[in-house]
């Protein structure tokens, strides 16, 4: 089993920054890719960034140029620079670990973290 801890969260200025790091603990060399997913009240999760454990990136095109995801060389943490945050980008951001291949199905996920963007 993984968990992912969450933290960063919290209210934001438009225009402003944010950092958002999630770390997993426990059977961490079953996973693979690491990344983050959000859910605005109303509306559907969907994927806003995610990275594979050799540094593979791939961005929601809402987010590209704005937002950075990025890995300890650990491998354990996962990073969510937001840059030039809207109000759109408000929503409960959640932190996902993809099992790897051959260590089963399902991924984990983290508790969700507020993000919270003013105008």
């Amino acid at each position: 089993q993984v968990q992912l801890v969450e933290s960063g969260g919290g209210l934001v200025q438009a225009g402003g920054s944010l950092s958002l790091s999630c770390t997993a603990s426990g059977s961490i060399w079953t996973i693979d890719v690491m990344g983050w997913y959000r859910q605005a009240p109303g509306k559907q999760r969907e994927l806003v960034a995610r990275i594979s454990f050799y540094g593979k990136t791939d961005y929601a095109d809402s987010v590209k140029g704005r937002f950075t995801i990025s890995r300890d060389n650990a491998k354990t943490t996962v990073y969510l620079q937001m840059n030039n945050p809207k109000p759109e980008d408000a929503a409960v951001y959640y932190c996902y670990a993809a099992r790897a291949m051959g260590w089963g199905s399902g991924d984990y996920w983290g508790q969700g973290t507020q993000v919270t963007v003013s105008s």
